[in-house]
């Protein structure tokens, strides 16, 4: 299977988020030399270690950035699933520090750190994998047409095993977050669960969770692969061959944040459900929404907008850097081959 991904790597069109202005020269316009080594790159693009050095930076870009911003993440919890004690974000944050001091803003750091670094590891690791497995069954033209539903799709079957190896660290963390007194720590935390309800209580929310992230994930890879083009066509003043590292990491971060803002809206309810379940046990996801209402699933999302846009910008800048500092490849965004392009305009003389 890994041969016929690489084979399909070498007729691929899309290479990655970015490349280096230097690297530009040696790949053609329709950028179909995907697999070529450029000089002073440190893998192959393709490679068995391409992917797995894609593995890591997921999980230095999820890893890092949940783990900072688990004190949002607590209180936005806490308004899901308890809005009339913390009405809203200030109110949250000053409920939480008063009832249990800085410290408590900490909580569930551990399994929101371990949880997501394995989610990272799958969704950007698998998500490259799939996107050369799913572009190398089209010809090139077809592939560069339909590259959203091409995005899509590879985000989504990324998506599906990520959250495998998230929900158990996620179930530990909303009972660490929203039951007072259940445990502080994960390793309280994880064999009062098994004892009391079963290893299955971790995979309890995972269909839900699978509703939360999957659209989450297909609007975070897919809208920024598409933001990133129209940054460099529309927004960016000087061509990008033209750009050093540092402002296509600007870019970069800037279209990860645009990313992030969708992802958030599109997400919310389901993990308005996800926190819900992991709080109580004997809910059930209609009992839920019952209970709640339309309007009920919407709490929260106001501090879950900021957090999520941050976190997804921030995630696709350490994402792009740990390629830049591995010297992995980075080509440019997909550009429309070469062959599709003079097709067009002979069509378009012909029509005039």
């Amino acid at each position: 299977m890994l041969s016929s991904l690489m084979d399909a790597a070498r007729n691929s069109p899309f290479r990655g988020p970015l490349s280096p202005a230097q690297c530009e020269p040696t790949l053609p316009q329709s950028g179909m030399a995907a697999a070529a080594e450029v000089q002073g790159d440190s893998c192959e693009f393709g490679s068995s270690k391409y992917f797995a050095l894609c593995g890591l930076g997921g999980i230095l870009s999820c890893g890092i950035t949940h783990t900072a911003v688990v004190p949002l993440d607590l209180v936005k919890c806490r308004l899901q699933v308890d809005g009339d004690k913390y009405k809203n974000v200030v109110t949250g944050f000053k409920v939480s520090v008063r009832e249990e001091g800085m410290r408590g803003l900490a909580k569930g750091w551990a399994p929101t750190f371990i949880g997501y670094s394995l989610q990272g590891l799958c969704k950007f690791g698998l998500y490259e994998v799939f996107k050369v497995g799913y572009t190398g069954l089209l010809d090139e033209e077809t592939a560069y047409t339909y590259r959203t539903g091409i995005y899509l799709a590879a985000s989504a079957s990324a998506e599906f095993f990520a959250d495998i190896a998230l929900s158990p660290l996620e179930a530990a963390k909303v009972r660490i977050q929203t039951m007072p007194g259940f445990a502080n720590t994960l390793r309280e935390a994880w064999p009062k669960m098994v004892q009391n309800e079963g290893y299955g209580t971790f995979y309890k929310g995972l269909v839900p969770l699978w509703g939360r992230q999957i659209p989450y994930t297909m609007m975070k890879f897919s809208c920024f692969e598409r933001t990133l083009e129209l940054l460099y066509q529309h927004v960016v003043p000087k061509p990008r061959e033209l750009c050093t590292k540092g402002e296509q990491l600007v870019v970069t971060f800037a279209a990860g944040y645009i990313a992030g803002v969708f992802c958030a809206i599109v997400s919310h309810p389901a993990d308005t459900v996800v926190s819900k379940l992991n709080q109580d046990r004997s809910a059930t996801v209609g009992s839920i929404m019952g209970k709640l209402g339309w309007a009920g699933v919407w709490k929260g999302l106001g501090p879950r907008i900021i957090m999520i846009g941050t976190l997804t910008g921030l995630q696709w800048f350490i994402y792009d850097a740990v390629k830049v500092w591995l010297r992995m490849p980075r080509p440019p965004p997909a550009a429309m081959p070469e062959s599709m392009r003079l097709r067009l305009e002979a069509e378009a003389a012909q029509k005039k």
